[in-house]
């Protein structure tokens, strides 16, 4: 770790091996209100095998303490591959690996298997958070230095985080979500009538699918989710990798702890037809936000993934007041149901100089192609000529 400033001298820094050895009300006392930041759903990846032993992610949180008390933290993996990154290092990765370099193990801040924009710095509202969040990046600089590791990568992070991290000099890496904004819709139907009528004319043919296969579909929220709910939510998300020929990466452990530790947050959308369970899909959500995480279908039927994933959150966020849907990574095919791209980013730290620079110009080149895909998506946007 770096030397400390005077003015630091009783605070401490260090990497500890699992969430399980913070608090967890200090730990929530310092993130932005983000459920999938929360002790509850990150301890829940350890408690359930999701991350750990085995998994490549091997958790590591940083951890900024004043005399026992919390005052810093960051959620931080030690990682020996990229799966459920959603920011792709592949290539960075073949060509440290072909020049007889390691690339793996490397450090990752990021929330596991989750492309959320939130904090990634977090400190105490009581404190100087500037200085407290310099000397965590500094921490984080220093580990990577100390364990000779290739690089260090900080995934999604806020306006503030990212701020932070573009004055220590890290690399920036930009990308595009898609997000849906509530304006204040008093039903679906008024939401609809901001889109042109061609993508209005296809919602509706869309739903009418849903309605002429006899499907029918119900909002769960957390604390009202039976057993047999879960289970088969589970066997419809462990089916969704089993047809795209993969493996789940979230447990059934997972899924019950969360069930148990944080039912506020979550919202199950469940599909039926002739009276059996075909289809499911889990959202978790907030006063203000709600996240499209998880979904599957036991069978086919022509324009379910839309109903369950897009239109019935869409309508659960206008009923509960929610501003944004999140949509997650990819799919421009969320334009056509009202989703706006927006910008994402990362940040990385590479240690060895020479691909430091290379990959500095290369992003200098994909920042570019970046800015223009955005421009030709906000040209597309469905909604009505003003």
């Amino acid at each position: 770790m770096p030397q400390q400033p005077s003015f630091f001298q009783d605070i401490t820094v260090e990497l500890i091996p699992s969430l399980d050895e913070i608090d967890a009300k200090q730990w929530d006392a310092l993130t932005d209100g983000t459920p999938l930041l929360s002790h509850a759903f990150l301890s829940a990846l350890e408690h359930s095998g999701s991350v750990g032993r085995g998994t490549g992610w091997n958790p590591y949180p940083l951890v900024v303490k004043q005399n026992g008390q919390l005052i810093g933290a960051m959620p931080l993996y030690l990682k020996s591959h990229s799966y459920g990154e959603y920011v792709f290092d592949w290539a960075w990765a073949d060509v440290y690996e072909r020049s007889g370099l390691n690339y793996y193990p490397k450090l990752l801040s990021a929330i596991p298997f989750s492309p959320i924009t939130s904090a990634r710095l977090l400190v105490s509202e009581d404190i100087s958070d500037r200085k407290i969040k310099s000397l965590m990046v500094e921490a984080l600089e220093g580990a990577m230095q100390q364990h000779k590791l290739s690089s260090a990568h900080v995934l999604f992070p806020d306006d503030a985080c990212a701020a932070q991290l573009e004055a220590a000099g890290w690399l920036k890496r930009t990308g595009v979500q898609f997000r849906w904004h509530n304006q204040n819709y008093a039903n679906f139907e008024a939401f609809l009538a901001t889109l042109s009528h061609d993508k209005r004319k296809k919602i509706h043919q869309e739903r009418k699918k849903i309605q002429q296969a006899g499907v029918t579909v119900r909002w769960i929220k957390g604390v009202d989710v039976t057993a047999s709910e879960w289970s088969f939510f589970y066997q419809c998300y462990s089916n969704t990798y089993r047809e795209h020929h993969s493996t789940p990466y979230l447990t059934r452990a997972f899924f019950a702890e969360i069930g148990q530790t944080m039912p506020q947050n979550i919202l199950l959308i469940v599909a039926e037809m002739n009276g059996e369970l075909i289809a499911s899909t889990l959202n978790i959500y907030n006063e203000t936000t709600l996240y499209g995480r998880y979904w599957g279908a036991m069978q086919f039927v022509s324009a379910l993934h839309f109903e369950l994933c897009y239109y019935q959150a869409q309508q659960f966020c206008i009923a509960e007041n929610i501003e944004y849907f999140e949509g997650g990574a990819q799919g421009e095919h969320k334009l056509a149901r009202g989703f706006e791209p927006r910008p994402t980013c990362s940040y990385h730290k590479i240690a060895h100089p020479d691909f430091e620079d290379a990959i500095k110009q290369f992003l200098v080149r994909e920042q570019a192609g970046i800015a223009a895909y955005v421009s030709e998506l906000e040209e597309r946007v469905p909604f009505k000529a003003l």
